[in-house]
């Protein structure tokens, strides 16, 4: 059964680290990452998906050409780092949410069934209160849902640290949900890592 959590795909980063080249528009299952991303976060959920992006124009609006159904939410003070989306984000969604995944844009190896497995774990009758995607060695990665108990300290983030007081706050109330191998952590920042990664898997 599809939820219908909503997602905030965070997709603002400037890949400072690729020399030029920008790690969202790199191919992952012939398509470009970014909009793979956006794929999935449509495939897990029948809620709304919110897209984060750098202000228009921008190359990553072309290759979401055509996905009609996320909403992109251009962050103008996306250089001021990760919480700058993170607030745009969570300032999108309905007063009767009552849970929101914050979905990473540039992990290539996390899959459909990765994100819902995650989904499927929320229960928020139980007493926790953010549920994370983890290695299958058991660190904590993504993506994360996070209840709406959360969302007033998200309004208020200020910075680069993505969140973290906040989910090590809730470190008692967290759910950590294992993935395969290193699916909830791998991410490529420089254009070396892209290339040692295609080599083993293509």
């Amino acid at each position: 059964m599809k939820s219908n959590i909503p997602i905030i795909l965070l997709a603002a980063g400037q890949s400072s680290r690729m020399r030029g080249r920008d790690k969202l528009l790199e191919r992952v299952d012939n398509q470009p990452l970014l909009r793979r991303q956006a794929c999935l976060a449509l495939a897990v959920t029948g809620g709304p998906v919110f897209i984060t992006l750098p202000p228009a124009p921008h190359p990553r609006y072309d290759v979401l050409a055509g996905l009609t159904t996320p909403t992109l939410v251009p962050v103008p003070d996306a250089a001021e780092g990760i919480n700058a989306s993170l607030k745009r984000g969570f300032a999108m969604l309905p007063h009767t949410c009552k849970a929101v995944m914050v979905l990473l844009s540039d992990l290539p190896e996390l899959n459909e069934s990765d994100l819902k497995k995650v989904l499927q774990a929320v229960d928020l009758e139980s007493g926790n209160t953010i549920w994370r995607g983890a290695t299958s060695a058991g660190k904590p990665g993504h993506p994360t849902v996070f209840a709406a108990c959360h969302f007033a300290r998200f309004a208020a983030l200020s910075g680069d640290a993505g969140g973290r007081d906040i989910i090590a706050a809730a470190a008692d109330s967290t759910v950590l949900v294992p993935l395969p191998d290193n699916h909830a952590l791998l991410d490529l920042d420089t254009p070396e890592e892209w290339e040692a990664w295609r080599r083993t898997n293509t």
